[in-house]
Protein backbone atom coordinates (compact mmCIF):
# COMPACT_ATOMS: atom_id res chain seq x y z
CA UNK A 1 0.00 0.00 0.00
CA UNK A 2 1.76 3.62 -1.12
CA UNK A 3 0.66 6.15 1.21
CA UNK A 4 1.67 9.59 0.04
CA UNK A 5 -0.24 12.55 1.63
CA UNK A 6 1.18 16.20 1.32
CA UNK A 7 -1.51 19.01 0.12
CA UNK A 8 -0.04 22.17 -1.18
CA UNK A 9 -1.17 24.35 2.31
CA UNK A 10 1.82 22.28 4.29
CA UNK A 11 4.27 23.77 1.81
CA UNK A 12 3.39 27.32 2.76
CA UNK A 13 2.85 26.01 6.48
CA UNK A 14 6.70 25.10 6.27
CA UNK A 15 7.81 28.18 5.15
CA UNK A 16 6.11 30.14 7.92
CA UNK A 17 7.84 27.61 10.49
CA UNK A 18 11.01 28.32 8.94
CA UNK A 19 10.38 32.45 9.66
CA UNK A 20 8.74 32.07 12.83
CA UNK A 21 11.11 29.62 14.90
CA UNK A 22 13.47 32.77 14.75
CA UNK A 23 11.14 34.22 17.54
CA UNK A 24 11.22 31.49 19.83
CA UNK A 25 13.67 30.11 22.54
CA UNK A 26 12.05 26.48 22.38
CA UNK A 27 10.57 23.43 20.13
CA UNK A 28 7.67 21.60 22.13
CA UNK A 29 7.45 19.03 19.62
CA UNK A 30 4.52 16.16 20.16
CA UNK A 31 4.99 13.28 18.80
CA UNK A 32 1.97 9.73 18.90
CA UNK A 33 3.30 7.99 22.02
CA UNK A 34 1.87 4.79 20.03
CA UNK A 35 4.38 5.84 16.85
CA UNK A 36 7.08 7.96 18.01
CA UNK A 37 9.50 7.99 15.73
CA UNK A 38 6.92 7.78 12.66
CA UNK A 39 5.08 10.63 13.75
CA UNK A 40 8.27 12.42 13.97
CA UNK A 41 8.60 15.04 10.96
CA UNK A 42 12.34 14.53 10.33
CA UNK A 43 12.82 18.49 8.84
CA UNK A 44 11.72 19.29 12.70
CA UNK A 45 15.80 18.97 13.62
CA UNK A 46 17.07 21.16 11.00
CA UNK A 47 14.54 23.76 11.39
CA UNK A 48 15.00 23.84 15.40
CA UNK A 49 18.90 23.60 15.28
CA UNK A 50 20.51 25.78 18.16
CA UNK A 51 16.38 26.10 20.33
CA UNK A 52 15.87 24.26 23.37
CA UNK A 53 13.60 21.11 23.08
CA UNK A 54 11.32 19.44 24.16
CA UNK A 55 9.58 15.96 23.14
CA UNK A 56 5.90 15.48 24.34
CA UNK A 57 4.84 11.40 24.05
CA UNK A 58 1.18 12.64 23.67
CA UNK A 59 -1.69 10.01 23.65
CA UNK A 60 0.73 7.75 26.04
CA UNK A 61 -2.48 6.33 27.83
CA UNK A 62 -3.29 4.38 24.41
CA UNK A 63 0.48 3.25 24.22
CA UNK A 64 2.04 0.40 26.27
CA UNK A 65 3.48 1.29 29.32
CA UNK A 66 6.53 -0.76 29.18
CA UNK A 67 7.03 1.05 25.72
CA UNK A 68 6.37 4.54 26.81
CA UNK A 69 9.44 4.13 29.11
CA UNK A 70 11.78 2.77 26.54
CA UNK A 71 11.13 5.85 24.16
CA UNK A 72 11.51 8.45 27.22
CA UNK A 73 14.46 6.20 27.57
CA UNK A 74 15.52 6.38 23.71
CA UNK A 75 14.78 10.27 23.09
CA UNK A 76 16.59 11.50 26.52
CA UNK A 77 20.00 9.35 25.28
CA UNK A 78 19.69 11.67 22.28
CA UNK A 79 19.65 15.15 24.74
CA UNK A 80 15.68 15.90 24.83
CA UNK A 81 13.42 17.18 27.47
CA UNK A 82 10.96 14.17 27.43
CA UNK A 83 7.90 13.80 29.32
CA UNK A 84 4.73 11.34 28.47
CA UNK A 85 1.19 12.91 28.50
CA UNK A 86 -2.39 12.57 27.59
CA UNK A 87 -3.67 16.38 26.20
CA UNK A 88 -7.36 15.94 27.08
CA UNK A 89 -6.05 15.48 31.24
CA UNK A 90 -4.78 18.94 32.79
CA UNK A 91 -3.28 16.83 35.80
CA UNK A 92 -0.32 15.84 33.72
CA UNK A 93 0.17 19.20 31.83
CA UNK A 94 1.29 21.21 35.24
CA UNK A 95 4.34 19.08 35.78
CA UNK A 96 5.31 20.50 31.61
CA UNK A 97 5.77 23.87 33.26
CA UNK A 98 9.03 22.28 35.04
CA UNK A 99 9.91 20.65 31.67
CA UNK A 100 9.70 23.94 29.69
CA UNK A 101 12.13 25.61 32.47
CA UNK A 102 14.59 23.15 32.46
CA UNK A 103 15.03 22.88 28.45
CA UNK A 104 15.36 26.61 28.52
CA UNK A 105 17.51 27.03 31.96
CA UNK A 106 20.59 28.22 29.59
CA UNK A 107 18.54 31.20 28.28
CA UNK A 108 16.53 31.93 31.28
CA UNK A 109 20.20 32.19 33.58
CA UNK A 110 21.60 34.41 30.35
CA UNK A 111 18.86 36.97 30.59
CA UNK A 112 19.06 37.17 34.56
CA UNK A 113 22.82 38.12 33.88
CA UNK A 114 21.85 40.76 31.63
CA UNK A 115 19.13 42.17 34.23
CA UNK A 116 16.48 40.94 32.16
CA UNK A 117 13.75 39.10 35.07
CA UNK A 118 10.24 37.07 33.50
CA UNK A 119 10.70 37.33 30.67
CA UNK A 120 8.47 34.52 29.69
CA UNK A 121 9.50 31.68 27.32
CA UNK A 122 8.26 31.65 24.12
CA UNK A 123 7.91 28.67 22.86
CA UNK A 124 6.59 26.74 19.04
CA UNK A 125 4.10 24.01 19.74
CA UNK A 126 4.78 21.48 16.17
CA UNK A 127 3.77 18.09 15.50
CA UNK A 128 2.03 16.36 12.81
CA UNK A 129 -1.61 16.39 11.71
CA UNK A 130 -3.91 14.89 14.12
CA UNK A 131 -1.43 14.49 16.99
CA UNK A 132 -3.26 16.62 19.71
CA UNK A 133 -0.98 20.29 19.18
CA UNK A 134 -4.79 22.02 19.82
CA UNK A 135 -6.12 19.55 22.70
CA UNK A 136 -2.40 19.93 24.06
CA UNK A 137 -2.48 24.04 24.13
CA UNK A 138 -6.59 24.57 25.21
CA UNK A 139 -5.50 22.26 28.02
CA UNK A 140 -2.55 23.83 29.07
CA UNK A 141 -4.02 26.86 28.39
CA UNK A 142 -7.60 26.37 30.41
CA UNK A 143 -9.08 27.79 27.44
CA UNK A 144 -10.46 26.68 23.61
CA UNK A 145 -7.31 28.62 22.39
CA UNK A 146 -6.59 26.73 19.00
CA UNK A 147 -9.05 25.43 17.31
CA UNK A 148 -9.59 21.71 17.71
CA UNK A 149 -10.83 18.75 15.65
CA UNK A 150 -10.31 14.93 14.86
CA UNK A 151 -9.76 15.70 11.74
CA UNK A 152 -6.22 16.27 9.90
CA UNK A 153 -5.29 20.13 9.05
CA UNK A 154 -7.69 21.67 11.24
CA UNK A 155 -5.21 24.44 12.67
CA UNK A 156 -4.90 26.72 9.41
CA UNK A 157 -2.92 29.63 10.62
CA UNK A 158 -0.13 29.94 13.38
CA UNK A 159 -1.57 31.94 16.45
CA UNK A 160 0.52 32.64 19.42
CA UNK A 161 -1.40 32.15 23.04
CA UNK A 162 -0.08 33.46 26.34
CA UNK A 163 -0.84 31.03 28.97
CA UNK A 164 0.75 32.36 31.91
CA UNK A 165 3.36 35.09 32.65
CA UNK A 166 6.03 32.46 32.11
CA UNK A 167 5.14 31.33 28.71
CA UNK A 168 3.94 31.96 25.67
CA UNK A 169 3.03 29.40 22.80
CA UNK A 170 2.85 29.61 19.21
CA UNK A 171 0.45 26.92 17.43
CA UNK A 172 1.12 25.58 13.82
CA UNK A 173 -0.61 24.10 11.46
CA UNK A 174 0.53 20.25 11.46
CA UNK A 175 2.40 19.73 8.46
CA UNK A 176 4.12 16.43 7.17
CA UNK A 177 7.33 15.81 4.77
CA UNK A 178 6.70 15.68 0.73
CA UNK A 179 7.75 12.20 0.33
CA UNK A 180 8.01 8.59 3.04
CA UNK A 181 10.97 7.46 1.89
CA UNK A 182 10.33 4.33 4.58
CA UNK A 183 6.20 3.07 3.16
CA UNK A 184 6.34 1.60 6.46
CA UNK A 185 6.29 5.36 8.31
CA UNK A 186 3.31 6.06 5.77
CA UNK A 187 1.20 3.01 7.12
CA UNK A 188 2.33 3.47 10.70
CA UNK A 189 0.36 7.54 10.35
CA UNK A 190 -2.54 6.07 8.52
CA UNK A 191 -3.24 3.65 11.41
CA UNK A 192 -2.74 6.58 13.75
CA UNK A 193 -5.56 8.86 11.43
CA UNK A 194 -2.29 11.06 10.70
CA UNK A 195 -3.16 10.96 6.81
CA UNK A 196 -6.50 12.48 5.57
CA UNK A 197 -8.74 9.30 5.78
CA UNK A 198 -10.49 10.18 2.31
CA UNK A 199 -7.25 9.98 0.17
CA UNK A 200 -7.07 6.08 1.41
CA UNK A 201 -8.61 2.68 0.64
CA UNK A 202 -10.38 2.06 4.04
CA UNK A 203 -10.73 -1.49 3.38
CA UNK A 204 -7.13 -1.95 2.46
CA UNK A 205 -5.87 0.02 5.35
CA UNK A 206 -7.84 -2.10 8.01
CA UNK A 207 -7.03 -5.69 6.06
CA UNK A 208 -3.10 -4.14 6.46
CA UNK A 209 -4.02 -2.66 10.39
CA UNK A 210 -5.54 -6.45 11.13
CA UNK A 211 -2.37 -8.00 9.76
CA UNK A 212 -0.07 -5.75 11.63
CA UNK A 213 -1.88 -6.30 14.71
CA UNK A 214 -1.53 -10.12 14.84
CA UNK A 215 2.08 -9.49 14.25
CA UNK A 216 3.01 -7.23 17.10
CA UNK A 217 0.37 -8.60 19.91
CA UNK A 218 -0.57 -12.40 18.63
CA UNK A 219 -4.09 -13.55 19.56
CA UNK A 220 -5.78 -9.88 20.44
CA UNK A 221 -7.83 -10.28 17.01
CA UNK A 222 -8.88 -13.89 18.67
CA UNK A 223 -9.68 -11.95 21.72
CA UNK A 224 -11.56 -9.44 20.75
CA UNK A 225 -13.45 -10.50 18.05
CA UNK A 226 -13.47 -14.22 18.43
CA UNK A 227 -11.41 -15.05 14.69
CA UNK A 228 -8.77 -17.56 14.31
CA UNK A 229 -5.90 -15.75 13.29
CA UNK A 230 -3.65 -18.14 12.01
CA UNK A 231 -3.04 -18.70 8.79
CA UNK A 232 -5.11 -16.13 7.44
CA UNK A 233 -4.40 -13.48 4.94
CA UNK A 234 -5.11 -10.24 5.50
CA UNK A 235 -8.38 -9.32 3.89
CA UNK A 236 -9.59 -12.65 5.19
CA UNK A 237 -8.87 -11.26 8.91
CA UNK A 238 -11.23 -8.03 7.83
CA UNK A 239 -13.90 -10.46 6.52
CA UNK A 240 -13.99 -12.74 9.84
CA UNK A 241 -14.62 -9.24 11.66
CA UNK A 242 -17.56 -8.25 9.78
CA UNK A 243 -18.73 -11.88 9.83
CA UNK A 244 -18.22 -11.98 13.57
CA UNK A 245 -19.55 -8.14 14.17
CA UNK A 246 -22.79 -8.72 11.87
CA UNK A 247 -21.00 -5.94 9.67
CA UNK A 248 -23.48 -6.88 7.19
CA UNK A 249 -24.61 -5.34 3.44
CA UNK A 250 -28.42 -4.94 2.98
CA UNK A 251 -28.40 -8.36 0.74
CA UNK A 252 -26.52 -10.26 4.09
CA UNK A 253 -23.14 -10.05 2.72
CA UNK A 254 -19.63 -9.33 4.54
CA UNK A 255 -19.24 -5.45 4.69
CA UNK A 256 -15.56 -5.40 4.62
CA UNK A 257 -15.79 -1.43 4.44
CA UNK A 258 -18.29 -1.36 7.62
CA UNK A 259 -16.15 -3.76 9.28
CA UNK A 260 -12.98 -1.49 8.29
CA UNK A 261 -14.65 1.19 9.85
CA UNK A 262 -15.39 -0.57 13.42
CA UNK A 263 -11.70 -1.75 13.15
CA UNK A 264 -10.04 1.78 12.53
CA UNK A 265 -12.11 3.25 15.23
CA UNK A 266 -11.51 0.77 17.86
CA UNK A 267 -7.76 0.65 17.26
CA UNK A 268 -7.70 4.65 17.32
CA UNK A 269 -10.08 5.05 19.83
CA UNK A 270 -7.93 3.06 22.52
CA UNK A 271 -10.52 -0.01 22.53
CA UNK A 272 -8.04 -2.92 21.84
CA UNK A 273 -5.93 -1.92 24.48
CA UNK A 274 -2.65 -0.25 25.25
CA UNK A 275 -0.83 -0.66 21.94
CA UNK A 276 2.59 0.21 20.51
CA UNK A 277 3.00 0.14 16.82
CA UNK A 278 6.97 0.21 16.93
CA UNK A 279 9.69 0.53 19.26
CA UNK A 280 13.40 1.79 19.55
CA UNK A 281 15.83 -0.27 17.63
CA UNK A 282 18.39 -2.03 20.90
CA UNK A 283 21.90 -0.37 20.81
CA UNK A 284 24.27 -3.45 20.59
CA UNK A 285 26.15 -3.81 23.83
CA UNK A 286 29.62 -2.17 23.88
CA UNK A 287 32.02 -4.59 24.67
Amino acid sequence: MNIQWYPGHMTKAKRAMKEDVKLVDLVIELVDARAPLASRNPDIDSLAAGKGRVILLNKADLASEKANAAWITYFESQGFQVMKIDARAKATLKQIQAVVQEACKEKIERDRRRGILNRPVRAMVVGIPNVGKSTFINSFAGKAAAKTGNKPGVTKGNQWIRLNKQVELLDTPGILWPKFEDQRVGLLLAFLGSINDEILEKDELASELADYLRNITPGLLKERYGIEEDGKKPYELLDEIAAARACLTKGGVNDLTKAARLLLDEFRGGKLGRITLEMPEKKEEAE
